[in-house]
């Protein structure tokens, strides 16, 4: 199967590296011309030539970021099959319409307005209750284009930083840790879930993910799977969808935004579950039979972020998995990740913080269920 992954940074890099024992041949197009993945055929730009170039080198199209137009998306749907669709990416990459479809499909999310005036945002804060979380409908990631709100007052210079035309408002939800459910849907519809992930963020960047959790009960892990499933199901999805969400103080979850691709939250199944995501995400697209999803013991994963630590210190720990990305260090820039593996859980945290003991600006681990 000749694959085509738009896109051709890490998450392009570690599909191919998960398809090629598959025989996959992977073409990567980089419409903004800064390739990273160092892996297939890598095609860059953005004109009619390089586009059809790309599509008359693959027989299927997937992609590892949601920030692409749509319309690409549908030119390339009309010559060859898109995995997931340009409807899954036209939903995902508006956060209006993510929130409406939670909302059709009786998913919990917080109480929302969309706003386009800084005084229609100063509105919003009034009716919703400050704290709120601002948000450009599009384009934001990793903290990017959001503000928190403790005063209407503040609508005015929120409007100004975040700087887009519209902007979504939510409730702040009183949550007492973040989790991620990660699940595959293949073409014949078959759905397979990994377990929950708890998720700790610094600065708006994704630093750690734990799974599985100790006291995820089988009771909460399935509504989980529900709502994942029914969002697979609405969108007659092909691939790999990440739903992150919020765990309250009651034991309720409530749907933050989903991601229509392979997910950070999920790099942990490279070495802790029997399929990884990747591999998963490849086999959905190309038709192949799922793989399967149960962990392999506990699993942390480790972002490395603007500096890496000494690769050679950090392999000499047990139960650690190095996963570089073949990038020049800058700051805020995702560089690598570890994946650390044991079979308890005070194992696990013991192992952890000496992983981040060697890595320059790391932070704590704070992990609700941690000994």
């Amino acid at each position: 199967m000749r694959i085509g992954i738009l896109g051709a940074g890490q998450l392009g890099r570690m599909m191919a590296l998960a398809g090629l024992p598959l025989g996959g041949h992977f073409t990567l197009l980089d419409p903004g011309g800064a390739p990273s993945a160092g892996i297939g055929d890598i095609l860059t730009g953005d004109d009619d030539a390089t586009i059809e170039r790309f599509i008359d080198a693959v027989d299927v199209v997937t992609y590892e970021f949601e920030h692409l137009p749509v319309a690409l998306l549908a030119r390339i749907e009309k010559q060859r099959p898109v995995y997931p669709s340009s409807r899954a990416i036209a939903v995902c990459q508006h956060r209006g319409r993510e929130k409406a479809l939670f909302s059709k499909l009786d998913i919990p999310t917080p109480a929302w307005r969309l706003v386009e005036s800084a005084e229609a945002l100063a509105e919003a804060a009034r009716e919703l209750g400050c704290p709120v979380v601002a948000k450009s409908v599009t384009e934001g990631y990793d903290g990017k284009g959001q503000a928190v709100l403790k005063d209407p007052d503040q609508a005015f210079e929120a409007w100004a930083q975040i700087g887009h035309s519209m902007l979504i408002v939510e409730a702040f939800v009183d949550f007492v840790r973040e989790l991620s459910i990660i699940a595959v849907r293949g073409r014949d519809g078959e759905v397979r879930c990994w377990p929950m992930a708890e998720n700790q963020h610094e600065a708006g960047i994704l630093r750690y993910s734990m799974a599985p959790l100790a006291d995820i009960d089988d009771a909460l892990q399935a509504r989980a799977n529900g709502y994942i499933e029914t969002l697979l199901a609405e969108l007659d999805y092909v691939g790999v969808l990440a739903l992150e969400l919020f765990q309250t103080r009651d034991g309720e979850l409530w749907a933050n935004e989903m991601a229509p691709r392979v997910h950070n939250s999920g790099h942990w199944t490279q070495n802790g579950a029997a399929t990884s995501q990747f591999e998963n995400h490849i086999r959905a697209v190309c038709g192949l039979p799922l793989g399967d999803t149960a962990a392999r013991g506990l699993s942390c994963m480790v972002n490395v972020i603007g500096e890496e630590g000494d690769p050679a210190a950090l392999l000499a720990l047990p139960g650690v998995h190095l996963h570089r990305y073949a990038k020049a260090p800058r700051a805020g820039r995702k560089l690598a990740h570890l994946n650390v593996v044991a079979d308890d859980n005070a194992t696990l945290m013991a192992r952890v913080r000496a992983v981040t003991a060697l890595l320059p600006g790391a932070f704590e681990v704070r992990m609700s269920h941690r000994p």
